[in-house]
């Protein structure tokens, strides 16, 4: 890292580090050399569109249909930032036989992502957004991860070392976040600023602020990317912005990720936050955007389906067999049986019906059990736009 980038910075401050180099301290926040007024257009559109998302989330008559497929495609797009990329009916046949021998790394580790998601959504009903959820969060994401992609850290604990970030060795780094001691104390002022009560600042400009000094901070030896992403929901749902956990930001910042690490960098380097902050909000935007339209033409298949199903006369007991696909779209007969505590036989029946009625598509493979995938949800839910 070159220290001349930042000798100059309002947002922080050089502190010698390990081989002889220098590590950057971020100051706490909010920074006061904000500019709210450039930044009035951008939040009152990003606000609209959360408001829209967040109203259509009261009134859905089964959230769970659609806050299933959505975490899991936010699992899918923020691993990918890391690149750890995973499928999506992968990451299925993972999540309905968690103790499958054969599982690549990059599938179990997107997983996780997934598990550590919902255990936060649970936990913050209880516990505040604080280090301690977080290194929950952490425990979660590395749990059985291999030794090159991070086992080798303590699953769960601050580090202790100094990292960087953009090369192999410090001296040829493009960042060095702050030292194990000053991490530590950036930390601490990072959990005090969230509950900050009689903030003046609009939470999304707060979330946005918030997610810079996460990532700047880099709190963890490993994971401090994903745990970064995975709070701003966590945020957004504990401050009751979101009615249901349907925003996640994680695919446009991996579409737009130059600028999405360059605007970061510049906040760093030049105090650049109005670039940074606007460049969030759109985010936030977009992003509303497209899981509006998702919700909608999730909705509308799941009524084309029910539809279906009355027009073929079917039971009563393949509309709950329908819904369950929203959850998670994908089964086996076995999975069926015991989801639905029915026979193999019925079972398979309900099945056998649904690729008639082309809902299912079975995997063509001589490998038992047969899978059978939804795959219209599949490709709705993952769909970059929709």
């Amino acid at each position: 890292m070159n220290p001349d980038d930042f000798k100059n910075s309002p947002s922080g401050r050089l502190v010698p580090t390990i081989e002889r180099c220098w590590a950057f301290v971020p100051n706490p926040l909010p920074p006061s050399n904000l500019d709210l007024a450039k930044l009035a257009g951008p939040l009152s559109k990003a606000s609209h569109a959360l408001g829209e998302l967040s109203g259509v989330g009261r009134i859905l008559p089964n959230p769970e249909l659609l806050i299933r497929p959505f975490s899991r495609a936010e699992a899918v797009a923020s691993s990918k930032i890391e690149g750890t990329v995973t499928s999506a009916p992968e990451l299925l046949m993972l999540e309905l036989t968690p103790d499958a021998p054969r599982v690549r790394a990059d599938t179990r580790e997107v997983n996780n992502y997934n598990r550590a998601l919902r255990h936060g959504l649970e936990r913050i009903n209880e516990l505040p957004l604080s280090k301690r959820l977080f290194n929950e969060l952490h425990t979660i994401l590395l749990e059985g991860v291999s030794a090159e992609r991070g086992a080798k850290v303590v699953p769960g604990e601050l580090r202790r070392d100094q990292n960087w970030i953009g090369s192999r060795t410090i001296q040829n780094a493009r960042f060095v976040p702050p030292p194990p001691l000053e991490a530590l104390n950036a930390l601490d002022e990072f959990e005090r600023f969230i509950h900050r009560e009689n903030e003046e600042l609009p939470l999304l400009i707060k979330l946005a602020l918030l997610h810079y000094q996460f990532e700047t901070i880099h709190p963890y030896p490993d994971g401090n990317g994903r745990v970064g992403r995975l709070i701003i929901p966590l945020v957004l749902c504990e401050h009751k912005a979101m009615s249901q956990p349907l925003l996640y930001l994680s695919a446009h910042f991996e579409k737009h990720y130059t600028s999405y690490i360059d605007l970061m960098f510049d906040v760093s380097k030049s105090g650049a936050w109005e670039q940074w902050i606007e460049f969030f909000l759109n985010a936030v935007e977009v992003s509303s955007r497209v899981a509006l339209k998702k919700v909608h033409a999730l909705q509308d298949l799941h009524r084309q389906y029910m539809e279906e199903i009355r027009s073929a006369r079917s039971s009563a007991l393949l509309a709950t067999v329908v819904d369950s696909l929203f959850k998670v779209p994908a089964m086996t007969v076995t999975y069926a049986a015991n989801e639905l505590r029915i026979s193999y036989n019925a079972a398979k029946n309900n099945v056998k019906k649904l690729v008639e009625l082309q809902i299912l598509t079975p995997v063509d493979s001589d490998e038992r059990p047969q899978w059978f995938f939804a795959e219209e949800i599949i490709r709705i839910a993952n769909s970059p736009d929709a």
